[in-house]
Parts: structure tokens; C-alpha cells; sequence
């Protein structure tokens, strides 16, 4: 019964990671890496023809065979949704790792270590996603990750329990533990954390919310600045709206000129910055009124309603909230009532606007009051 059980939570899991990541690709919330769905799609498809051939009838060879099915559809969604770029060094030289080990089983024919060395292979495939989830966490941000840990381990009982006493079966489960579930593990707890990507520290799943597509609550729509955000649902006050995510950049690493949406630029600490991310975040303007504000917690960036928002409303947030002791300004176009003409850092903001913003905890961290500051830390 136990063999059963672990059997369908492997596939069921697998299976289910697959659907989750896929829908994130469809919607645009997940940026994956080519060079490492490349390979693992081509891995994994030999990994379960070699583990079929080693292990005919064994039940976790369908757990191989879902995956390899799976992942070969992620890698076709990816590369149909994305434009061709010459692979990275890293990249180039992890498909040329993984060829390498494929030529070695071709050369010698043999299917036991062929399979050790395909298992071996796809950790190496991982770099290029560690490459881009070190550029922006949000690149991998998917309940997936989590699902997939589990599925993971769930195969690894499997094995464990399939196996016969012998070295080479043991050689095979210490490969397979060390070289595959391991480094999916290291990528779900050391980046992404399987149990905080299902939303288990939030105090409730967010499995499914974490997928709400953005563009039900949300279009984007043409101003006399150009495009911008505008919120299709009602919103009410303190409802989060948007994450605000992208590439953190030092202050000496800022372009002196940008335009378009390639000038979002969200001042994280007095030395760094967090680039665009190629999503909407990049299109919600500026506005001296705004019905928005950034909030800075230990899981991300969030746009934040600061007021109830009605359909059809443009959504705004003040660009000063996030800014100190730069030259940086801005000629402002909101045309609101209280439009400043010109947006300048923090200190600029009366300061009951500057206790308005704060109040609410829509700065960045190093412009919130000592005292605020020091409570939250003796409430934690």
C-alpha cells in the first residue's frame, strides 16, 4: 500500500509542478531559461529510456517518462514564446558538458552508466538557471519548485525501495540522490524555499494565487504620457496590487539617460537600485496624488492601495517615496490638483506627506522613522 502511495504522490506531484509551471509561462510569470529546459527536455527523455532499459517494469520509470514528456512540452512553450539569443558562456559551456556525456554512452553502449552519467549530467544544466534566478529571484518564483522537491523525493523512496541490495543499485541511488533530487532541492529551499513558494508563510496556500492572471485585474492603456496601468476590478484600500521585481543595479551602474519603460528605476537601499523587469510593474506611473505606494517586506516589493481604486482608474505611486539624497529629478506631468511641477527625493515631500507614506509603511526601509524601526523589531 505505502509502494502505491508513494508511486501516485511521485507522479501526481511531478505532474502537477509541470501543469503549475506551465500556466506560470503562459501567463507571463515565470522567465525561464532556454539553454537549461534545453537540456534537461533531452536528459530527462534518455534518463527514462535508459532507466526503462536497466529497470523494465519498474513503476518509477513512469515517473520518468511523465517528466520527460512534460519538460519536452515546457521547452517547445519556451522556445515558440521567445526570440533567438546566442547562448551565455555558462550556458554554452553546460550544453557542452551534458554532450559530452551523451557521447561517452554512444561510444561505449553501455545503458547502466549511460544512465549514471545522463543522471549526472542534468545537475550541470542548472547553472544557467542559477545565472538567472542570482540576476532576479522573480525569474523562478513558481509553486512548481516546491511541488517538484516533493515529487522528487517521493522517486527517491521509490528507488530506495525497489532496489536490491548490490553496488551497482546503491552506486544508482547515491547518483540519483546526489546529482538530481539534491540540486532541485538546493534550488527550491537555497532560492526559492519549497514550503515559502506554496505560500505556506504567509499563513495560507497560495497555490492558486500566486497564478492569478494579471491581466483580468489589470490593463494597459494609452495616457498623455504614454502607457500606462489601469485597474479592470475594484480595489480596496491596503489590497496588494502588483510585485515589483527586476535586476538590482549600483548607483554607479545607472544609465544617465533612459526613456520608455526602460527608465524604472526603484531606489532599494542608498547604493542600490532595482532595474525594469520587462512586466507591468514597469508601466505604473508617477503621480503626485497616487491611490498607490511601494511596500518593502522580506518577500518582495508590493504595490499597495493606499485607497480604494475603482475600474477604469489609472494606478499611480509617488516616485519620491523611494528616493534619498539624489540629484535625481523628474518635470512632473501628473496633472492633478497637487501636482509638484518637479519630483525630487524624500525630503522633498511636505512633511506631512513624508508621515502619511510612513504611517503606512510605503517607503524604503531606510526612510522609515527610528521609532517605527525599533517597534518592529521588539514585535519580532
Amino acid at each position: 500500500m505505502t509502494f502505491d502511495l508513494l508511486f501516485l504522490a511521485a507522479v501526481g506531484l511531478s505532474f502537477s509542478a509541470y501543469a503549475v509551471y506551465l500556466v506560470g509561462l503562459r501567463r507571463q510569470q515565470v522567465r525561464p531559461n532556454r539553454a537549461s529546459w534545453l537540456i534537461w527536455s533531452a536528459a530527462t527523455g534518455l534518463e527514462a529510456l535508459t532507466y526503462a532499459a536497466v529497470n523494465p517494469g519498474a513503476p518509477q520509470g513512469w515517473v520518468f517518462a511523465v517528466g520527460a514528456v512534460a519538460c519536452a512540452v515546457v521547452a517547445i512553450g519556451i522556445w515558440h514564446k521567445s526570440s533567438w539569443a546566442p547562448p551565455s558562456n555558462t550556458e554554452t559551456l553546460c550544453i557542452a558538458t551534458c554532450l559530452t556525456a551523451l557521447v561517452i554512452w554512444l561510444v561505449f553502449r553501455e545503458t547502466f552508466w549511460a544512465h549514471m552519467l545522463v543522471v549526472a549530467a542534468v545537475p550541470v544544466s542548472f547553472w544557467p538557471t542559477w545565472a538567472s534566478v542570482w540576476r532576479d529571484r522573480a525569474n523562478e518564483r513558481s509553486p512548481a519548485w516546491g511541488l517538484w522537491t516533493f515529487g522528487d523525493l517521493a522517486t527517491l523512496l521509490l528507488a530506495v525501495r525497489a532496489s536490491e541490495p548490490g553496488v551497482a543499485e546503491m552506486a544508482y541511488v547515491v547518483v540519483e540522490f546526489l546529482c538530481h533530487a539534491s540540486v532541485w532541492f538546493m534550488i527550491g529551499l537555497a532560492t526559492i524555499n519549497p514550503m515559502r513558494a506554496l505560500g505556506v508563510r504567509r499563513g495560507r496556500l497560495f497555490l492558486l494565487d500566486r497564478l492569478r492572471p494579471t491581466t483580468n485585474l489589470f490593463r494597459v492603456e494609452e495616457n498623455h504620457l504614454g502607457k500606462a496601468v489601469f485597474a479592470a476590478v475594484p480595489f480596496a484600500e491596503g489590497d496588494t496590487l502588483l510585485e515589483f521585481t527586476g535586476r538590482r543595479f549600483r548607483v554607479d551602474q545607472i544609465p544617465s539617460l533612459m526613456r520608455g519603460s526602460e527608465d524604472r528605476f526603484v531606489q532599494v537601499t542608498p547604493d542600490h537600485y532595482m532595474g525594469p523587469s520587462g512586466r507591468l510593474d514597469d508601466l505604473v506611473n508617477h503621480s503626485c496624488m497616487p491611490n498607490a505606494g511601494l511596500r518593502f517586506t522580506e518577500e518582495g516589493v508590493f504595490l499597495v492601495a493606499v485607497r480604494a481604486i475603482v475600474p477604469g482608474e489609472e494606478v499611480t505611486w509617488d516616485y519620491s517615496t523611494t528616493l534619498k539624497e539624489s540629484n535625481w529629478h523628474m518635470i512632473c506631468q501628473c496633472r492633478t490638483p497637487e501636482c509638484r511641477r518637479v519630483i525630487g527625493n524624500f525630503d522633498s515631500l511636505d512633511p506631512d506627506r513624508q508621515e502619511f507614506f510612513r504611517a503606512r509603511n510605503l517607503v524604503a526601509p531606510y526612510l522609515r522613522r527610528a521609532d517605527l524601526v525599533t517597534r518592529k523589531r521588539r514585535a519580532s
